[in-house]
């Protein structure tokens, strides 16, 4: 992997460290309640640029494309955002609670030269969709800016790549997202340090954790505008702590004759199914599911032998087939519910939450018919799917904390 440094646009440099009021998450995390709560935290909060409102404001113009640009144009003009005097390349921390303790993952942000996945030196684990692309596109060429960070893993095991990357003395800014979790960034201006990351960088290959729809869409902009092969993006190890990967876990919903009943029966043929009597208080693994249906909860326990029998999709390797979600898609969600890869595509029959108490409650309000509580993809099992050549199913992840988008960002006008 390519990685380069570059003169990043900062909010308030030399004046403001905090910068938790500017900042927003990444866009296709933004529901429409937190996009008006990013609005009203500040007049320059960075949603207005990476995510602007569907409907204007009185007086402003009604193409949110061209409204982000000229937002972004004024707040250039008036020193809202400023450009770094030297090129940089910036560590990068998130400190947050999971577990009952506080983890820190460290990593540092560049840009990196974007490929085909045809070159194999960046893995995607999951298919996009046409339409996210195509918001993407449009909001780049009416910018001109590289503002969504994408979040990469690559491997370190010995740590060098950490070591050359750790931030020292004070931060240049830092934030609270909006769950609370914190963020730091510094910033190496030092060619030799800077020379030391490109030469551990080169030999490098890496995965697509979060931001696959805005990786695609730098690579389509780079084949529309030759010499544009650059995207900003956050590199952290596999091997490092704070790696964290919650569960997507399923909502179901729509599903014509659906009952508790029907579903134990059903499930009687690979499960052995029992009462759970404290959703909550469950703990999934790969082979035991969740369901809260209304009132009812019951754990399906995968019998012994059973994922022999179960239709797999051909081709599948024996790590895809040990995955939490691939056992809930292909011995439940497919064969009795009739929730097929077009249906989870079109997102007609199943909805994701990686709160597990949050889908308890969606299925006890009658907000789905099933929940279906599921242990989250690790790591290794990541790296297993990915290194083999195979895509994950829709929705296996969900990488916690988010990256901010707000912190630093590049303009293609520099690359």
């Amino acid at each position: 992997m390519i990685v380069k440094p570059f003169h990043g646009y900062r909010h308030g440099i030399g004046r403001e460290r905090d910068l938790t009021k500017v900042v927003a998450p990444p866009y296709d995390q933004i529901t429409p309640a937190m996009q008006e709560r990013l609005y009203a935290m500040s007049p320059a909060n960075i949603v207005r640029v990476s995510y602007p409102a569907d409907q204007a404001q009185p007086g402003e113009r009604a193409d949110k494309y061209a409204r982000a640009g000229e937002t972004l144009t004024a707040w250039l003009r008036e020193g809202v955002w400023a450009r770094e005097a030297s090129p940089a390349i910036y560590p990068y921390t998130q400190t947050y609670r999971v577990g009952g303790r506080e983890v820190t993952r460290t990593g540092f942000v560049a840009l990196g030269e974007v490929s085909d996945y045809a070159q194999g030196v960046v893995v995607p684990h999951e298919r996009t969709h046409t339409g996210p692309k195509q918001d993407r596109l449009q909001l780049l060429q009416a910018t001109g800016a590289d503002i969504g960070l994408l979040f990469m893993l690559t491997a370190d095991p010995e740590g060098a790549l950490r070591a050359a990357t750790a931030g020292t003395g004070e931060p240049i800014a830092e934030a609270h997202d909006l769950r609370g979790e914190r963020h730091r960034l510094w910033r190496i201006i030092d060619p030799r340090q800077i020379a030391r990351v490109q030469a551990l960088m080169a030999p490098a290959s890496v995965i697509i954790a979060d931001g696959h729809h805005r990786y695609e869409t730098a690579v389509e902009y780079a084949r529309r505008h030759p010499g544009r092969v650059d995207k900003l993006m956050a590199f952290f190890a596999l091997e490092a702590p704070g790696l964290t990967i919650f569960a997507n876990h399923r909502l179901v919903h729509g599903v014509d004759g659906f009952s508790p009943a029907r579903l134990r029966a059903d499930a009687g043929r690979w499960f052995e199914v029992a009462p759970l009597p404290d959703p909550s208080a469950f703990r999934p693994t790969p082979t035991r599911i969740g369901v809260v249906a209304g009132a009812e909860a019951m754990v399906l326990a995968l019998r012994e032998g059973a994922e022999a029998q179960i239709p797999w999709p051909a081709g599948t390797s024996a790590a895809w087939r040990r995955l939490a979600v691939s056992i809930l898609h292909e011995s439940l969600l497919r064969p009795w519910l009739g929730i097929d890869a077009a249906r989870l595509e079109a997102g007609t029959h199943v909805d994701y939450t990686a709160d597990q108490d949050d889908a308890i409650r969606a299925a006890r309000e009658g907000r789905c018919q099933a929940a279906f509580l599921i242990a989250p993809t690790t790591p290794a099992e990541l790296q297993a799917v990915v290194q083999g050549g195979e895509l994950l199913p829709q929705k296996s992840t969900h990488f916690y904390p988010k990256l901010l988008d707000g912190l630093v960002f590049a303009r293609f006008e520099d690359t």
